[in-house]
């Protein structure tokens, strides 16, 4: 952290009133910011109609939101630990709104394309993630599990609530219009909520990994700081941004081709744009469980759990195609993988310093969002070699075996490492 000052503020302290609100608010906006993820993929069969393209080209300007919502959350999560939260949360406003604008005028696939990928991921949305994540992080240390995963939650809250809403007004009044009407609320609705962030957090060490839930259940383990789980830190965050790329394809085959494929199938967008909405509001159940979950068991064990029940679910999709057995499935898959992306930010904090809080959940949960934008495009190229998804979802589950084999050393070598409960730790 830098010299920026902290928090003096007696109301403002860990597990406060105060706290709890800031809470609420982060929640609001990660909702709110998240309409740039989600709404290009309702938009994406409009896209493709419009500008003429195949669906794989049609898959990109998903895939350069993702990957700037990526970069930009390591950018923003820097910003946020040098200046606090609320600077990047009036810069992600304005782009956000000035992205939807130019995005909506767009006369040519390029510029929808980069309005995405440079106004709406890189400098918009990415604002409302990983610096609400990382902040809310040191205003809990008994409850922090659950309270990462109620602020993550809004990503999911807004995968619920814009794509219905959206698919309504695309419907009615058409996307550009659409777009144009996004902008206006989100800045009018998101500048006052930042204002709610001013507070920077409380003191906290910026030496060791924050270790209470460890210690709580016994989980301490030596000289965690220098080598965490044997590893190098270098060496431990690459290893979380593999898995994490690795679950994110995984994941990304139902959330960004749903509305295609169930257009595909017959069913209609309107059809595909409510499972992906019933999927997003199950995954809202599933973090939230996850989050109560990861103040117990830990994040590892978390991870594992989610990433091998999301495994399953994608066995179903690729086994069954009807109306009734999506809707049921989408729900399965929603409440089986709602909190892996929690987890890596929980992961985090457990083993690293809380000085490096912002800089280290934006690295890792950059690769969950590359991992999102990679799948979803290689979906859609998938689907243009062979006319159809059953590809698409097997390679997705191949990724997700990936995801586990490395969750399982690391879960192995956290045992090896282990030391008794009230043993003490060398210097």
């Amino acid at each position: 952290m830098s010299a920026a000052r902290h928090s003096t503020n007696p109301a403002h302290t860990v597990e406060s009133p105060y706290a709890w609100a800031r809470l609420w608010a982060a929640l609001a906006l990660m909702t709110l910011g998240g309409v740039g993820m989600y709404g290009v993929t309702v938009v994406l069969p409009l896209v493709q109609q419009e500008f003429g393209v195949t669906r794989g080209i049609a898959s990109l300007p998903y895939t350069l939101t993702m990957v700037g919502y990526g970069l930009g959350g390591v950018l923003m999560g820097k910003l946020a630990d040098r200046y606090g939260v609320m600077v990047p949360l009036y810069g992600g406003a304005v782009a956000l709104a000035i992205g939807f604008v130019i995005a909506g005028s767009a006369q040519s696939f390029v510029v929808f394309a980069l309005a995405q990928g440079v106004l709406i991921g890189l400098l918009g949305t990415s604002a409302t993630f990983v610096p609400l994540v990382a902040d809310i992080s040191h205003w809990f240390t008994r409850r922090r599990g659950i309270a990462v995963a109620i602020v993550v939650c809004g990503n999911y809250t807004a995968g619920t609530l814009w794509p219905p809403i959206l698919q309504h007004f695309f419907d009615t009044v058409g996307w550009r219009t659409t777009y144009y009407g996004v902008a206006v609320f989100c800045f009018l609705a998101m500048l006052p909520l930042a204002l709610i962030m001013r507070p920077r957090p409380p003191a906290f060490s910026a030496e060791t990994p924050d270790d209470t839930a460890q210690a709580r259940h016994g989980r301490t383990f030596a000289g965690q700081a220098a080598r965490p789980l044997g590893f190098t830190p270098t060496t431990l965050t690459v290893l979380l941004c593999i898995a994490g790329t690795a679950t994110c394809v995984a994941m990304s085959m139902p959330q960004v081709h749903i509305v295609a494929y169930c257009s595909d199938l017959g069913l209609g967008a309107g059809r595909g744009a409510q499972m992906l909405s019933l999927m997003l509001g199950c995954g809202i159940i599933s973090r939230l469980a996850s989050g109560w979950l990861s103040d117990r068991i830990g994040g590892l064990r978390t991870l594992l759990l989610n990433s091998t029940l999301q495994a399953f679910a994608l066995l179903l999709f690729f086994m069954f195609d009807g109306m009734t057995s999506l809707y049921i499935i989408s729900a399965l898959f929603g409440l089986f993988q709602g909190g892996i992306i929690p987890a890596y930010a929980i992961i985090v904090r457990e083993y690293f310093p809380s000085q490096e809080a912002g800089a280290r959940v934006g690295t890792v949960l950059m690769a969950t969002l590359f991992g999102m934008a990679l799948g979803g495009w290689m979906s859609g190229a998938i689907f243009d070699l062979t006319g159809s998804y059953d590809a698409a979802f097997a390679n997705g589950i191949g990724w997700n075996l990936l995801n586990i084999v490395i969750v399982v050393e690391l879960l192995r070598r956290a045992g090896r490492l282990r030391t008794p409960r009230n043993a003490a730790a060398p210097a």
